[in-house]
């Protein structure tokens, strides 16, 4: 039988442009761009949502919008998947909180939130109907988007589905007590079904939010931490992930 090839992934928190500027889509764009070439691995995971910051009253980004072209080039180049996080609109006109896949083809919405957070994601927001697992090189990666990954009953849904790796795009503030729920939050992920809990996370200012935890990581099954981030912006740190053994999952208990 053959030996599975790693997949190699990269957790970026690139510096993120001031919300409100013409050009905060333009220049976030070509931020992820050089995160990607940076990075040389085949997955590349960005935060929440990470081309516009975290900033309500962002415009929903269209994924063939033509100022993502530095960053569809950079996956070319490169053979790259990119997971980059933006407000998006669906065809009725509903708008969502999601991710979205970009290749060398061009960018998908690949994922939307379905736990939304506090009084102003709701107001304009819809949550997705169900859990996403984007199968990458043979590995399984389920997505999960901020209040997601907090909640306890979204992993046990999309593990229920066979992932070896759980992978959240998250925006924490700035506290010590907000970097222990976040470090919290992922092990426990990686402990409860026995896959790799992969963190992109935002670093600095993201939006409306003046400052933001920083400490993107991985974490490998049974929950120790492999490699993580430092508190600024800019920063990326990769690993490698290899398939898991299946881990079977009890139903969410009400």
């Amino acid at each position: 039988m053959p030996v599975p090839v790693p997949l190699t992934v990269a957790v970026a928190q690139p510096a993120c442009a001031e919300a409100g500027r013409a050009d905060t889509l333009r220049v976030n764009a070509e931020r992820h761009a050089e995160a990607v070439r940076a990075a040389g691995t085949r997955l590349v995971v960005f935060p929440e949502p990470s081309l516009t910051g975290y900033d309500l009253a962002a415009p929903a980004v269209d994924p063939a919008d033509e100022r993502l072209a530095p960053l569809v080039e950079a996956c070319a180049t490169t053979g790259a998947t990119a997971l980059v996080g933006a407000p998006v609109t669906e065809g009725d006109g509903r708008e969502s909180i999601a991710t979205l896949a970009v290749t060398g083809e061009g960018a998908v919405v690949a994922y939307r939130k379905m736990r939304l957070h506090g009084e102003g994601e709701p107001a304009r927001f819809t949550p997705g109907e169900k859990p996403v697992v984007l199968e990458l090189d043979g590995l399984r990666l389920g997505l999960a988007i901020c209040a997601d990954a907090a909640d306890p009953t979204h992993a046990e849904e999309t593990a229920a589905l066979g992932i070896d790796a759980y992978v959240a795009s998250t925006l924490y503030g700035p506290t010590p007590a907000a970097a222990e729920r976040r470090d919290g939050h992922l092990r426990a992920r990686a402990a409860a079904h026995g896959v790799w809990a992969v963190l992109a996370t935002s670093a600095g200012a993201t939006g409306v939010f003046p400052d933001s935890s920083g400490g993107s990581g991985v974490w490998a099954p049974g929950g120790d931490l492999v490699v993580q981030a430092g508190i600024q912006p800019g920063e990326l740190v990769r690993a490698e992930l290899v398939r898991t053994e299946p881990v079977r999952t009890e139903p969410a208990r009400p």
